[in-house]
């Protein structure tokens, strides 16, 4: 087994973003890694990252308005040395972003094409090359291939905690905004 130098759940992201091609999933491994490395230098990266993944998941179902601002915001946060501390190609992935943003143009002219990650580190390749295997996928998955579970995923998981979770964040914001109402 080779000690890696990279977060597993980015590993887990590559295998997923290039086998699966199930980017909710990459979405979730991401923020966790994110939300984990809060203040250090790589966080800037794993949100971009986030945002690609999301990107590509409302472009693939046809939200046009949600798949631009994320890749526009991904575009403009993309700083290439910090990508490629992450064993990216990172001046090559922001010119990719600012290209597919200009391609779009507007939201309405969002159309879903793979956006394929410059991995520069060729051990970080392999890692997820070899993950990707072992979860048996094929590197590069055609996006034909995908199941429509995976295209419409979110629309199929349990989001009882989420939902409880607003209300209950809701239900605090209007508790305090009366107590700090005059009289």
């Amino acid at each position: 087994m080779t000690l890696s130098p990279y977060p597993p759940e980015f590993i887990s992201y590559l295998a997923e973003y290039f086998g699966s091609r199930d980017y909710f999933e990459c979405h979730e491994l991401m923020e966790e890694l994110w939300k984990k490395e809060k203040g250090s230098p790589s966080e800037g990266s794993w949100l971009v990252l986030v945002r690609i993944a999301v990107a590509q998941y409302h472009a693939r179902r046809g939200n046009g308005r949600g798949a631009y601002k994320l890749l526009a915001k991904a575009a403009e946060e993309a700083d290439p040395g910090e990508l490629g501390r992450i064993g990216l190609d990172g001046a090559r992935l922001a010119a990719m972003l600012r290209e597919r943003v200009e391609a779009w143009g507007s939201p309405d002219g969002v159309f879903y094409a793979e956006l394929e990650l410059p991995i520069a580190d060729p051990l970080l390749l392999r890692l997820a090359r070899e993950l990707c295997a072992a979860r048996g996928w094929a590197w590069g998955a055609p996006a034909e291939a995908i199941p429509s579970e995976v295209v419409h995923r979110h629309a199929t998981r349990d989001r009882s905690e989420v939902i409880a979770a607003r209300a209950e964040a809701a239900d605090a914001r209007a508790k305090a905004r009366a107590r700090s109402r005059p009289g």
